[in-house]
């Protein structure tokens, strides 16, 4: 019966990491925690830009909705919820706005405030991207972004490191590993005024760190050595281990003068 128990965990954890519709929107699981990783950073940077005064807000590539919620409770006006999968859509409700980061279906200057993230890393015209947030931006409307440098992960020992993998694998989907590092300068080059800041947090090993790796395109030898890693990370404990991504997290001024 125990060892009945066991496979049937194992084939329904197996099934939670597959449910992800698109490489770029993992699982809710996986999203609210990746979210909660990142609220005391998210929440220092809207107070710096003055959430509580700021409105309309844009909520840019919102999936499942964690991020809108909190800027729904915090911000002066309304929020709307931005995204092109349809599965978050039905989860936004209301504040739902089918679109694409692109080609943002809202008139120029039309928000105040506008909250990227984990979102600036899959869009392959990144500058074209910046640009578009600009415009949709008032005189002095603020961006605050949160994008992690997987160029700059550490991990130890040796047995538990995935990085080599997240980057390939980050790649072959589309997105830029290194979009944390090209983003202050990026912002620069379209004309906004800059503050960046680095994820201070780090330490132990997060047990479900793996998780959000699956949702990823893995060729078969990636994916055994993630699930060698994972192995090494239960059998050493996640306490001796460590394990840190740093997010670089900006604050930037649209400015009133042209790029």
């Amino acid at each position: 019966m125990r060892l009945c128990l066991r496979r049937l965990r194992v084939r329904l954890r197996v099934r939670r990491r597959r449910a992800v519709s698109t490489p770029e929107l993992p699982g809710r699981d996986v999203s609210a925690r990746l979210s909660a990783d990142l609220a005391p950073m998210r929440a220092r940077l809207l107070r710096r830009v003055g959430v509580a005064h700021r409105g309309p807000v844009l909520d840019l590539g919102a999936g499942w909705g964690f991020t809108t919620e909190e800027l729904t409770r915090r911000a002066k006006g309304p929020v709307a919820a931005l995204d092109r999968h349809p599965e978050a859509l039905a989860a936004l409700g209301p504040r739902a706005v089918r679109g694409d980061a692109r080609r943002i279906p809202f008139e120029r200057g039309h928000f105040d405030l506008v909250l990227c993230q984990q979102v600036l890393m899959w869009q392959a015209e990144l500058g074209e991207v910046l640009s578009e947030i600009r415009r949709v931006l008032r005189p002095n409307g603020a961006l605050v972004a949160l994008e992690p440098d997987f160029g700059a992960m550490m991990e130890h020992p040796a047995e538990v490191a995935v990085a080599d993998v997240w980057r390939a694998a980050l790649s072959r989907a589309g997105a830029d590993p290194l979009t944390g590092r090209k983003l202050p300068g990026a912002l620069r080059a379209v004309g906004f005024e800059v503050r960046v800041d680095l994820s201070p947090a780090a330490g132990a090993a997060d047990a479900d760190r793996f998780d959000a790796l699956y949702g990823l395109p893995l060729t078969d030898r990636e994916r055994a050595h993630v699930a060698a890693a994972e192995r090494a990370q239960q059998r050493l404990g996640a306490g001796a281990c460590f394990a840190h991504l740093p997010f670089v997290c900006v604050t930037a001024a649209r400015g009133t003068a042209a790029p």
